[in-house]
């Protein structure tokens, strides 16, 4: 152990090996994508009997594999369904408001109905 000396002696690092063995990196860029199996398509998933794809950057509905409906139609139907409730509604607001008025007249004895349809009048 010397007094003044360095006690540090790192052993001698083995030479590196060769590079690769393989004659990949030599090939064109078609033929590498075929053996490595770099082409990967369009990115897909299903969910729940969805199949759904990746395309400029959001998921759309895959129309062929699974018959699905489209963002746009979705979107679509909703608002028709949406009309056609508001419109049901209204209906029945004024069925509603009809059957009100037919039953005023009959409880006051005065309903404008054909003669046909009036009840015979009470005798009194």
């Amino acid at each position: 152990m010397p007094l003044f000396g360095n006690t540090f002696s790192p052993k001698k690092t083995p030479p590196r090996k060769s590079a690769s063995l393989s004659n990949l990196h030599n090939l064109d860029r078609s033929t590498r994508e075929v053996e490595l199996g770099l082409d990967y398509g369009t990115p897909t998933m299903n969910l729940a009997g969805q199949s759904l794809k990746f395309e400029n950057g959001q998921w759309i509905a895959d129309m062929g594999l699974s018959g699905g409906v489209d963002r746009r139609e979705a979107q679509r139907l909703r608002r028709r369904n949406q009309q056609l409730e508001e419109e049901n509604n209204l209906l029945r607001l004024k069925v509603d408001i009809l059957l009100d008025m037919c039953q005023r007249p009959w409880v006051s004895g005065s309903c404008i109905l054909p003669s046909s349809l009036r009840p015979p009048p009470s005798p009194t």
